[in-house]
């Protein structure tokens, strides 16, 4: 399929217009808004049925098949923070606190574009594999991690009495990161799927498999609403935040897509772990850094996760990172 047809077809998908809707909206201040009792189960019903889903296919993939693709996984976990937070430093000039802050973003990953990159290797006609709920588990934690205790090294040494912000013990930090409620939802859906398997998932896949489309349609919707309102906040971050949230992406997906692809995963495969590689967290990371780095500017993260990289990686990286796993896969 050329790339035009590729762009198309996304440009065109239910969730894209879906959340160009909500961009719009928000844009000719629409009164327009989900109530906040409905995105909060949405949330929960999108992370559930994906940690349910990945743990029913783990329950009938081998070990070998599954080992490959989890190591690069990881491995991307440990490398995505640390770039984030070098080329923020030494190229974007952003004081150590706050590279801190948007590396443990970048070094996440985004459930949403997560699916958003499923649903569109599926109609592409190159589904991922059944496991790739089971790598956003792998994904998630590792990255916010590794970018925290940078940041918290960086903060301990240049601290003085006067900053008034005494540090957090680490396992406070742990734990406040480990139950999240994206983790709970992920790893027990996981933990739930592998158990009861195959056969006791059907009686409940109409509810989380019929549904899972239209509730991802309103969903992108609201996402769209708050982006939008993060629209504003490019004036005051400034063409660094736009030009990193663009760039790394790209960066992070074809990394993503080239390990994903020499790991064994298909070109769905591939393209889904560029997608998670590419994205950056904006339900898990805020709070945790929010938490253990105070001092981090929320105006940067947020806009640059939300209203660059978001919008970026739903309309033009997902299909490019296709197209390289296409490229390799030929």
């Amino acid at each position: 399929m050329a790339t035009f047809d590729i762009l198309r077809a996304n440009l065109l998908s239910p969730i894209v217009l879906a959340f160009a809707l909500g961009v719009f909206a928000k844009a000719i201040r629409s009164e327009l808004t989900l109530p906040k009792d409905l995105y909060s189960s949405l949330s929960i019903y999108l992370l559930l049925a994906l940690g349910l889903k990945g743990g029913v296919e783990l329950s009938e993939s081998s070990i070998h098949v599954i080992a490959w693709p989890a190591a690069a996984t990881i491995l991307l976990g440990c490398l995505t923070p640390v770039s984030a937070y070098f080329l923020l430093r030494r190229l974007g000039r952003f004081s150590s606190v706050d590279a801190a802050g948007m590396a443990a973003h970048y070094g996440s990953v985004s459930a949403v574009t997560f699916i958003a990159a499923q649903q569109f290797t599926t109609n592409m006609g190159s589904s991922a594999e059944g496991f790739m709920p089971t790598l956003l588990t792998l994904l998630e934690s590792p990255g916010i991690h590794i970018a925290l205790a940078i940041g918290a090294l960086k903060r301990a040494k240049h601290q003085t009495s006067a900053t008034g912000h005494p540090a957090k013990s680490k396992s406070v930090i742990l734990h406040e990161i480990l139950t999240a409620r994206s983790m709970i939802l992920l790893v027990g859906g996981l933990l739930i799927g592998l158990l009861m398997g195959l056969k006791g998932y059907e009686p409940i896949k109409p509810f989380f498999e019929t549904g899972f489309k239209g509730a991802l349609v309103l969903f992108l919707l609201e996402m769209g609403i708050i982006a939008g309102a993060r629209l504003k906040d490019l004036k005051t971050v400034g063409p660094r935040i736009v030009a990193f949230g663009i760039l790394l992406p790209i960066l992070h997906g074809s990394i993503g897509v080239m390990l994903g692809h020499f790991s064994g995963l298909s070109v769905g495969g591939a393209s889904v772990l560029g997608a998670m590689a590419a994205s950056a967290s904006y339900i898990a990371a805020p709070p945790a850094v929010r938490m253990t780095l105070p001092e981090a500017n929320p105006a940067y993260y947020l806009t640059a996760s939300l209203a660059v990289t978001f919008p970026f990686n739903l309309i033009v990286g997902i299909p490019l990172y296709y197209k390289i796993a296409i490229w390799l896969n030929s």
